[in-house]
């Protein structure tokens, strides 16, 4: 018999959200706060565990602009689909004018942004938290990252999940003159400089957000078990030591996992209102070249229906997308397969799209290449309509389009690194197997061969092609959703718990990888550590949690004023 009487209770503490569940209550119906893909994973998080019955919570800023104004159009037919359906009592809204009449979540101002997540944060440590008293706190991005610290004085399992790396640095004192009192918990944070005492470090040594989140929290995830590797590993420049440090110490105690992001559920050929025809797995050849027709004209292409199409969905950005692979190689990739009438389509903003253009003028390559500013609608069309997704990333934190690219039909072309790594494997057409082409060296020669071993499939009988097109369509169908994702988590969770997320009769054990015997391009293996994976990464055993059967209230767990040397 389970000595707890209640299902757990779980608070998801996040910035953005682009929607909430059918059932969250009429306040739940004008609820929508994106700026990014951390959103629609919340979102779709959100959503599943409500679903399945789970005593879920959420804590994010009150936007009420934001949540007012006019939302995208795809965000109103989520609204217009998702009613509500939970309690109101569920959703925290906090308050603060700091974020009451915004127009978006994140400023151009690092000032203002650290004033907008202290005043979020401030409002979940002092009032949310007391008020939810929940078993497990889910944090998300360096806007939430003081949190964590809270959390861990507390008792409370939290997770912290690192959607983007990114970080804000200011003061504890900063931090306390905006309301929050770090003083019973200033030890979990995480400095720039080594701390000596609670007063010499009050004024002087700057709070990392990110990585105080990361240090603090119980578990960590990033989306993409690969990435979360190659940061382990410090293959990637740009990210700080101190999170590469830190990320390290929770992989190697085994409280480091990578879960995989999926795409928005309305990217769907049978259901996509962008496109003009749908088509599903077993009749996408017609589909598609209706689809390819359309677009065509609509560019102003060769209209060939026969013609190879490769779409570019991703901002030209040279730093992360790779751009200048394709820009060195473009007209001679279109002269290759001029015969074939090989043609490119760019939906995409980005410094490099001026570059492109200079290039299709100088070569008067308009009939074979499009280069054109980023539109959601068309962007779909493109995808309903090409062969072939390119993505030659130098690193990708997770990535959608080689995801969305086999669910439309369209097979990626990319670089093999981080998330790109966890979602595509090589065409393997003897063995039936593979979703795409990749490339190891990350240079114009190795975009060129991903480009040719495309082409050749792309040139085998008709009835091959087809097989394979179905194939990969359907398991990116069943692979690339937010219900895999959300299983993943749900998983985490009940590892941190240790006990199920819901009260089911015959409850099978509780394991990472045993809700499920269908295996997935992000499924993994979590390390069976001491204390179900909430093992010790420091000496002084902070890490270690106790989760008694009969807690006192929040309000009765706060301890007293920690000062040291005072």
């Amino acid at each position: 018999m389970s000595n707890f009487p209640t299902n757990p209770r779980v608070l998801i503490v996040t910035p953005e959200i682009t929607y909430l569940p059918k059932g969250m209550g009429n306040i739940s119906n004008g609820l929508n706060a994106k700026a990014g893909g951390l959103a629609d994973v919340s979102a779709a998080l959100i959503n599943e565990l409500y679903g399945q019955g789970a005593d879920i919570h959420v804590a994010l800023p009150d936007y009420r602009t934001i949540f007012g104004g006019q939302s995208p159009p795809i965000v109103r037919r989520e609204l217009k689909t998702i009613r509500s359906r939970v309690p109101d009592e569920r959703i925290h809204l906090a308050q603060d004018r700091a974020f009451f009449y915004r127009n978006h979540i994140y400023s151009g101002n690092e000032i203002k942004n650290i004033r907008i997540s202290l005043a979020f944060q401030r409002e979940v440590i002092n009032n949310i938290v007391p008020r939810v008293q929940p078993d497990l706190i889910h944090c998300n991005d360096w806007m939430t990252g003081l949190i964590p610290a809270m959390a861990r004085q507390l008792g409370i399992p939290c997770l912290f999940t690192i959607h983007n790396i990114h970080t804000v640095k200011t003061t504890l004192s900063e931090i306390e003159d905006r309301g929050i009192d770090g003083a019973s918990f200033w030890q979990n944070f995480y400095y720039e400089y080594l701390p000596t005492s609670y007063e010499n470090t009050r004024d002087s040594i700057p709070v990392d957000f990110l990585t105080s989140g990361a240090f603090a929290a119980h578990f960590v995830n990033l989306v993409s078990p690969t990435f979360l590797k190659e940061m382990v590993e410090g293959r990637h420049g740009f990210v700080k030591n101190s999170i590469q440090c830190e990320l390290a110490n929770k992989h190697n105690a085994g409280c480091a996992v990578g879960i995989l992001n999926a795409p928005d559920s309305s990217y769907n050929p049978c259901t996509d209102e962008a496109l003009p025809y749908n088509y599903s797995a077993k009749n996408h050849v017609g589909g598609k070249k209706t689809n390819k027709r359309i677009l065509q004209k609509t560019l102003g292409l060769i209209q060939e229906p026969q013609a190879p199409l490769f779409f570019w969905p991703s901002r030209l950005d040279p730093v992360q997308k790779g751009c200048q692979l394709l820009a060195e190689i473009l007209y001679n990739v279109v002269s290759r397969y001029l015969e074939q009438n090989l043609e490119m389509v760019f939906v995409a903003d980005g410094e490099y799209q001026r570059h492109f253009e200079d290039i299709v003028r100088f070569h008067n390559l308009s009939d074979r290449v499009a280069v054109c500013s980023f539109n959601e609608r068309l962007a779909r069309l493109a995808y309903g309509a090409s062969d072939f997704v390119l993505m030659p990333s130098s690193f990708e934190p997770c990535g959608l389009p080689q995801m969305i690219g086999p669910i439309y039909g369209a097979l990626p072309v990319a670089h093999d690194t981080g998330g790109i790594h966890d979602t595509v494997t090589h065409l393997d057409l003897d063995n039936n197997t593979g979703n795409g082409f990749l490339f190891n060296t990350f240079d114009p020669g190795g975009l060129s061969w991903a480009i040719d071993q495309a082409m050749q499939f792309y040139l085998v009988p008709a009835k091959e092609k087809k097989k394979q097109v179905k194939r990969i369509m359907m398991q990116g169908a069943a692979t690339f959703n937010h219900k895999v994702t959300a299983q993943h988590y749900i998983d985490l969770y009940e590892k941190m718990l240790q006990r199920p997320l819901v009260k089911r009769q015959n409850t099978e054990p509780i394991g990472i990888t045993a809700n499920s015997d269908k295996k997935a391009h992000n499924e993994q293996k979590f390390s069976d550590a001491k204390s179900h994976g909430i093992t010790s990464d420091r000496a002084d055993q902070q890490n270690i949690i106790s989760l008694s059967k009969n807690r006192r209230p929040i309000e009765k767990r706060q301890p007293k004023l920690l000062r040291v040397n005072e």
